[in-house]
């Protein structure tokens, strides 16, 4: 796993924990830790995806 999709995970992961915590203590800036949760997924996604593309490009290019 790329080590920035890895990073992105754990910024997920923290920000959903944030998130919680912030709802259950009835403040609305879980808002905001909710949006940087989709954030570092989608950015979590785009890092293994591009990995795996240039993982292919380079065994098709060493065939």
């Amino acid at each position: 796993m790329p080590r920035l999709a890895l990073y992105a995970l754990v910024v997920c992961a923290l920000s959903v924990v944030a998130a919680v915590v912030s709802f259950v203590e009835g403040n609305l800036l879980g808002i905001v830790w909710i949006l940087l949760a989709g954030l570092s997924s989608n950015m979590a996604w785009y890092y293994l995806r591009k990995a795996k593309a240039e993982k292919a490009h380079r065994e098709a290019s060493a065939a």
